[in-house]
């Protein structure tokens, strides 16, 4: 009977020591482990240990919250066993170099609140199934190589407030669905190839503090709905083709402290602005954009027609 009460005891111990988290998390981290060359990592696991010793894993009730890995020389790609981490809160990866895609499989983390995987070399297309992070706040993947177009799905994320995807690869116009993004207040897409115009819709965001379309290759003129953005701090279009005269809306922007148009087309009375928003700390209005008059004849050409 002694030794039963031991052996208990033992299993017990065990227990309480390496069934701190359970199996399903524990096999997760050792696939990430695995697909990221862990023995390479900067700060390594011992895999035989407990996983409370696990450099950057944060767990609670037995479940993997959080994972922080930035400037950890991960390589290699993210495994679809990622999407097991069904407890996830916050994903930072920062600052490695992962390679590949996005696994579809993050279509599971439900629970998820922060991604952070900038600063990386991900390339391929950022999934569909990213509408499916429902509480998700922070969206970082900007510095990386992605391409294609940001799916419309991002639209099903009503708790978003950081949209960085800067310095990437993608294409295509801005999804209209952005506008259903009415807790958005970054959005930041500069240096793509973004092309298309700014949608009218996007004055439903009315806690956007941030837009940054720098360095793409859009068109058009600026949309009278642009005024609706009255938490707007910082608007740079600059680096871009478009053109026309900018709506008087603008000078709704009150709390507008940075204003970049330069290197467009834009017409009229320019310098006026400093006037209509007097609260600007920084204006740019430099205005040379041979892309830009190249669009502008394209439009008029469109309006003879």
């Amino acid at each position: 009977m002694k030794t039963i009460k031991i052996t208990l005891l033992v299993c017990l111990v065990s227990l309480l020591s390496f069934g701190a988290i359970t199996k399903n998390d524990k096999d997760a981290l050792v696939a990430f482990y695995n697909s990221t060359n862990g023995d390479s990592w900067t700060r390594s696991w011992d895999l035989n240990a407990d996983v409370s010793t696990w450099y950057g894993v944060t767990t609670v009730d037995g479940n993997v919250v959080e994972l922080s890995l930035p400037f950890n020389n991960l390589t290699g790609e993210l495994p679809e066993e990622l999407g097991k981490l069904t407890h996830l809160k916050v994903i930072n990866l920062f600052r490695n170099q992962i390679t590949g895609t996005l696994p579809k499989s993050i279509k599971n983390l439900k629970s998820v609140e922060s991604i952070n995987v900038a600063f990386n070399q991900l390339d391929g297309e950022i999934p569909n199934e990213i509408g499916s992070l429902e509480s998700l706040v922070t969206l970082q993947l900007f510095m990386n190589n992605l391409k294609g177009e940001i799916p419309k799905s991002i639209g099903k994320l009503s708790k978003l407030e950081k949209l960085e995807l800067y310095n990437n690869n993608i294409t295509g116009e801005l999804p209209t669905t952005l506008s259903n993004l009415t807790e958005l207040k970054e959005l930041l897409v500069s240096s793509n190839g973004i092309t298309g115009k700014i949608f009218n819709e996007i004055s439903q965001l009315k806690n956007l503090e941030v837009l940054s379309v720098f360095d793409n290759q859009m068109v058009g003129m600026l949309p009278p709905a642009i005024g609706g953005l009255e938490s707007l701090k910082e608007l740079v279009l600059a680096n871009n083709a478009f053109y026309g005269d900018l709506p008087n809306q603008l000078a709704n922007l009150k709390n507008l402290k940075i204003l970049q148009l330069g290197n467009n087309g834009f017409s009229g009375d320019l310098a006026s602005l400093k006037q209509l928003l007097p609260n600007v700390e920084t204006l740019d209005v430099n205005n040379s954009n041979p892309r830009s008059a190249l669009a502008t004849l394209d439009a008029e050409e469109d309006d003879d027609n």
